[in-house]
């Protein structure tokens, strides 16, 4: 399956400071491949069926089980599962298109960043499975190189080989979430349309959180975007931005992308206040920061005011695409519950 993408969906820009240590790929100065680059393809291809291939593994203590300081008395289960792909954090300016899955060192920076701050949010009530992947590099999403675009492809056949051994031998028919950030969103959407809409797995899904990248209305048949909060089934999927504000790329869409507000669960376009965050997670894990932005659905993305924290008067930045979970960490745990037990209750009759 070719994963071509137009450069209108290119996430260009990545929230830097303040707000968490570089969960996803963030590059202030990012620059063009010179002509010059040499393509080194990584010779190493992951093996599912070894633990150290995935970043997150119920068989293994990882940064996903981590929890916040005030959450540490929560009561956990494993009621179901949760295939949670990672996004970019390979940023080299050198080396191949795709990641070195054996890199130890972009694998300790996906660990603690994306993997401690994203995927911890699904850990209440869920296995988490988060495969290593070799991701594309950044630079990527910047050109039309065609080796650079096969870095997708090369990408997306690491998680689907991955999501193949889950189904294979953990799944055993039990409810599933699929989610992603960013690139893992990308691949979350190839993933969910081969294996998901209108097939049978469809009525194992709880719910897939497509966050960081846009989802087209005619992009799914089956699957409908989340139009409350305990709705099964369906999708969510936002953007981040400060209000007014939008890229050149997102200026130039045209298409229709629906929209989920993560403080309401639904799509109104009305806005909501920042009394309904119920909590954001910052550079410091262990602290949870209630009532830092709003939120209001504008068009294809989420607009939300400065968000409000200490030190945030220092704060400038109009695009919050790395924070597009942690700002709503907390909203984002309740609604997970929310929609487990729902999806629990309808399959018990």
């Amino acid at each position: 399956m070719k994963l071509h993408t137009p450069n209108l969906y290119i996430i260009r820009q990545f929230l830097l400071g303040w707000i968490l240590l570089s969960t996803v790929a963030c590059a202030p100065n990012y620059h063009k491949w010179s002509q010059n680059y040499t393509v080194e393809q990584p010779v190493a291809v992951p093996d599912y069926t070894r633990l150290d291939y995935w970043a997150a593994h119920p068989w293994k203590h990882d940064p996903s089980d981590s929890l916040p300081e005030a959450l540490k008395d929560e009561p956990k289960d494993s009621l179901v599962d949760v295939f949670f792909i990672y996004p970019t954090t390979y940023i080299k300016k050198t080396g191949g298109w795709n990641a070195d899955i054996n890199d130890p060192d972009l694998n300790a920076r996906t660990d603690y960043t994306t993997i401690l701050y994203q995927a911890s949010v699904f850990n209440q009530h869920a296995r988490l499975f988060a495969p290593r992947y070799r991701q594309a590099n950044f630079q990527a999403f910047f050109t039309d190189d065609p080796q650079a675009l096969a870095a997708f492809d090369t990408a997306y056949t690491d998680v689907r080989n991955a999501f193949l051994e889950y189904l294979h031998h953990y799944n055993n028919g039990r409810p599933i979430i699929i989610a992603g950030h960013s690139q893992g969103a990308k691949m979350c959407e190839y993933l969910l349309k081969e294996f998901v809409d209108g097939k049978a797995l469809h009525q194992q899904l709880v719910a897939t959180y497509i966050i960081g990248w846009p989802v087209p209305d005619t992009f799914f048949k089956t699957i409908p975007v989340c139009q409350s909060p305990d709705q099964t089934g369906c999708f969510c999927s936002w953007r981040t931005l400060r209000e007014g504000y939008l890229t050149d790329y997102m200026k130039k869409e045209t298409f229709t992308a629906p929209v989920t507000n993560p403080l309401s669960w639904t799509t109104s376009t009305t806005p909501v206040p920042r009394s309904a965050n119920k909590g954001s997670v910052l550079r410091n894990f262990s602290k949870i920061v209630p009532h830092t932005t709003n939120g209001r659905i504008q068009g294809n993305v989420l607009w939300v005011d400065r968000p409000k924290f200490p030190g945030s008067m220092f704060y400038r930045a109009k695009n919050y695409h790395i924070a597009d979970i942690n700002l709503f960490y907390i909203n984002l745990r309740t609604n997970i519950e929310n929609r487990i037990t729902t999806f629990l209750k309808a399959s018990s009759k």
